[in-house]
């Protein structure tokens, strides 16, 4: 009885899962976010101008916060140079180099 029940259902899942499937494109309306202005890409709202500003924003926190690793590893850079500049100051006057 089971087997007779479940063969209708098995024949009905493998029909389902053979079946191709079309895809269509989907169809946005006038005003629909993401939805092509209808006066071309110079048109602009609220949402599309808010949205500008708030990538600008990140993208310029983003590039100061780059500048401020390059400062930092510029100072690392020039306190390492100083050091190697005195270390060699140190030489040459150990080695009678400089009369001072």
């Amino acid at each position: 009885m089971l087997r007779q029940a479940a063969r209708p259902l098995a024949s009905a899942n493998r029909a389902l899962l053979s079946r191709s499937f079309a895809v269509a494109t989907p169809r946005m309306g006038a005003g629909d976010t993401g939805a092509p202005k209808p006066g071309g890409a110079a048109a602009e709202d609220t949402f599309s101008r808010r949205e500008a500003a708030q990538e600008n924003l990140y993208i310029y926190e983003q590039e100061k916060a780059k500048l401020l690793a390059l400062k930092a590893k510029l100072q690392e850079q020039r306190k390492h140079l100083d050091e190697l500049d005195k270390h060699i100051d140190d030489l040459t006057k150990s080695q009678g180099g400089e009369k001072n």
